[in-house]
């Protein structure tokens, strides 16, 4: 697992990368490697993300839509239809580097169709 902060969210994440990974640790008790702040959309998205949403354009583990239309009513909205949504939306990376899978930021890590995405993965 890793994480990479970004304040491309109603301004969720302001602070250094120093304050970010601080919080998440006191607050999250996050243990996986956070990484420097990047923006994942938007006209300066890092390549990691643009390479992510272009091959991976929609989620492939998701609760339906319910989540997206509450962002909307708070004037958080996509751009692109392939924007990452919000802060918390995962990738699954296979051993040979591909996309395995797209999971939506309302969906937990610990979700039984993550969990069985994962596991698949690591079966391989």
């Amino acid at each position: 697992m890793l994480g990479f902060p970004a304040n491309n969210f109603l301004a969720q994440e302001p602070g250094t990368n120093e304050e970010i990974q601080d919080f998440c640790k006191t607050n999250y008790d996050v243990t996986f490697p956070l990484y420097q702040k990047i923006s994942v959309k938007g006209d300066d998205q890092h390549l990691l993300y643009h390479y992510l949403t272009d091959e991976k354009r929609k989620a492939d583990i998701t609760d339906g839509n319910a989540f997206e239309e509450k962002l909307a009513g708070f004037g958080q909205k996509r751009e692109k239809a392939n924007d990452v949504l919000w802060n918390f939306e995962k990738f699954l990376i296979a051993k040979d580097g591909s996309i395995a899978a797209r999971i939506a930021p309302d969906v937990t890590a610990e979700d039984e169709r993550v969990v069985a995405a994962v596991k698949a993965e690591l079966a391989k």
